[in-house]
């Protein structure tokens, strides 16, 4: 449970007339992790790809392209045969890339007519009011014309210079359409650039511009038309060939797989050597595996382990299923590396535990264990369903804590005696029940657990629960030091800190005349036998380290102020809204209605941050606290050579 899988370092030998057959059998088992070959000056050389790679790849390329085209998503489907996959792949994938080429090539005329014609439109579109033929504007040898953009009507202006024009001016767009004769051109030109004349391109078409432009929206909505069934047509073709597509990218990318292996194996002119790692209690099935599909003509041999080996061996956890979707978390940060402890375990109780004792509120909790109950079931991805299950944990968690606090959505649940009286809880009749006095403040331990009433007593309890989790680290550091470097360092590295522990709790005890006095000079002395032995294990650095051993078990306490903070806005929120309803003066049915709408906005909010804020906050208890004491991490991903079929099933 705390350590990953053991590995066994495997090479497997054979003749060049098996290896096809050997690397088929390896990709269907899903079990044996090649390692990469690197050519050297042994005389083995990188092998060539299969012969079917050309074949392959230029189908892979063209299923992919036509998935992308007609936007094929990652769906669950009915799996389907391989063989009839690949018995019915040329002439479906010629089928179904002869009707798309179709499609695309009319879709594509038609957006290009499209777009000419918008182009064509807004060109038009400054001529709309002025009904003037478009044949007009051009082909005269004695006049010019002026077609733009002025700020206002320059029709005076021009009479100032020439009694011979015509003029056309659309006020409400402010477009000119001025004819005068060459000899004045050069004038008219100069007095309208002091008009800010901005010239326009004539279109080069027939016909009154309103005319045209009705005649063109028309066509527009025609093509558009079109377009919308072409794109019918190929939705259509999407839901007929999906299956074929998803399918066919399945098998033409596990032949890819195979048939560029040879790429990644030392081989001689005759023989083929494939050098890996596989799980220790799956080397047996390997070896049969091999046996079988070469008819026992390629050999298995177990290869020991060297140090250098220790540093590539490729990591695969070794967890239940309810403890599996916190490797999450673990590859967030790194997976362990070949003789480390893997945590998952542990973070599987610590992250939902320190959530629940920060969040703690059964409201609160019912709602996010509807919405990851709903994500899980609604969305069918391998990434997600992991955090789902996170977040089911988590929400336990809180529910427990919930109930122990007696808090629903910032209510309390019980009735409270206070010295301001008697606060009332929702559940009638529910009362507040005192336990025991606590040791520190003052104050008293009752159930439910008022936080905001016991804040001294929650901050010494959550420091505890860090001193506690701090120490499992140091114990884990002993152990996995042990391993690395031996008895004698994990003694002086880890175990010293046990010592000096030690020696400040007697000192501690002893002051607070909990112990007797003399313990106060034996504590003082454990503390430097310890504090030595730091010195001797871990240098300079690990005295610098001593103040971390206060400020990484305080740091526990924002479980309470994290908590309380949650509290705070939830009671905020139902103080606001029940205010609104006995506002004076305020309509009862309209201030209903405003402090519905700020309770549910209200509670919305602090359920998105109920989500980040514990979450975060325990996150970082494990990340820098926790590991900081024993985890290295830095292992690589197991990952074995093989394909998860989804969509074929031999």
């Amino acid at each position: 449970m705390l350590e990953p899988k053991q590995m066994s370092r495997a090479v497997i030998v054979g003749h060049k007339s098996i290896f096809e057959e050997t690397v088929a059998a390896l990709h269907k088992a899903n079990l044996f992790q090649i390692e990469e070959f690197n050519e050297d000056n042994s005389g083995l050389r990188i092998g060539r790809s299969f012969e079917n790679i050309d074949d392959v790849s230029k189908k892979l390329v063209k299923i992919r392209s036509i998935a992308s085209l007609l936007g094929v998503k990652d769906v669950g489907t009915k799996k389907q045969d391989p063989k009839a996959v690949v018995s019915t792949l040329d002439d479906t994938l010629n089928r179904l890339d002869t009707e798309l080429d179709v499609k695309t090539e009319q879709k594509g005329k038609l957006e290009a007519e499209l777009k000419e014609i918008d182009s064509l439109k807004k060109e038009l579109l400054p001529f709309a009011n002025i009904s003037l033929d478009l044949n007009f504007y051009r082909g005269y040898e004695h006049l010019s014309v002026f077609t733009g953009y002025v700020k206002e009507d320059v029709g005076v202006a021009v009479s100032r210079i020439t009694s011979s024009y015509e003029i056309f001016y659309d006020p409400k767009g402010g477009t000119l359409v001025l004819f005068v004769t060459k000899d004045k051109s050069t004038e008219i030109a100069d007095l309208l650039a002091g008009f800010g004349f901005r010239e326009l391109r004539v279109p080069s078409i027939s016909g009154i511009p309103s005319d045209s432009l009705s005649s063109i929206t028309s066509k527009e909505s025609g093509l558009l038309k079109q377009i919308e069934a072409i794109d019918a047509e190929i939705e259509s073709l999407k839901d007929k060939y999906a299956d074929f597509i998803l399918a066919s990218n399945e098998v033409l990318s596990i032949e890819a797989q195979k048939s560029e292996t040879p790429l990644r194996v030392a081989t001689s002119d005759s023989t083929f050597i494939i050098d890996g790692w596989v799980p220790d209690e799956d080397f047996v099935e390997l070896e049969r595996i091999v046996k079988a599909a070469t008819n026992g003509r390629a050999f298995v041999s177990r290869q020991e382990m060297t140090k250098t080996d220790e540093k590539i061996v490729p990591i695969e956890y070794n967890n239940s299923k309810v403890a599996a979707p916190f490797q999450e978390i673990m590859d967030l940060y790194a997976r362990p590396r070949y003789k480390e402890l893997d945590p998952t375990s542990l973070i599987f109780i610590s992250f939902p535990l320190f959530y629940g004792m920060i969040l703690g509120d059964i409201g609160y909790a019912l709602i996010l264990l509807a919405i990851a109950f709903g994500l899980k079931k609604a969305i069918s991805s391998d990434a997600i369903k992991p955090l789902m299950n996170i977040l089911i944990y988590c929400q336990i968690s809180t529910l427990i804590f919930g109930v122990l606090y007696g808090e629903f959505l910032g209510f309390s649940l019980a009735s409270l005696h206070t010295d301001h009286g008697v606060t009332e809880g929702l559940i009638k009749g529910f009362a507040t029940v005192n336990l025991l006095a606590s040791p520190v403040g003052g104050e008293m331990i009752t159930f439910p657990v008022h936080r905001t009433h016991l804040v001294m007593t929650m901050i010494i309890a959550t420091a505890l629960v860090g001193f506690i989790h701090i120490n499992i680290g140091y114990l884990l550091g002993f152990i996995n030091e042990n391993r690395k470097h031996g008895m004698s360092a994990a003694i002086f590295e880890k175990g010293s800190w046990f010592v000096i522990e030690i020696g400040l709790i007697m000192a501690i005890l002893s002051y607070a005349a909990i112990l007797p006095s003399f313990t106060t000079i034996v504590g003082v002395v454990v503390f430097l036998i310890g504090f030595l032995m730091l010195l001797k294990g871990e240098g300079i650095k690990g005295p610098i380290e001593l103040p971390s051993l206060l400020s990484n078990s305080l740091s526990y306490t924002r479980i309470i102020a994290v908590g309380l903070s949650s509290i705070y806005i939830a009671s905020t929120v139902n103080l606001i809204a029940f205010d609104m309803i006995w506002q004076p003066g305020t309509p009862i049915g309209v201030a209903t209605i405003f402090a519905i709408i700020v309770f549910i906005s209200g509670h919305a909010l602090n359920t998105v941050l109920s989500i980040i804020a514990p979450g975060l906050h325990s996150l970082r208890l494990q990340y820098v606290e926790f590991f900081g004491k024993f985890y290295e991490g830095g292992g690589r991903k197991y990952n074995p050579f093989g394909y998860i079929r989804k969509y074929t099933e031999e």
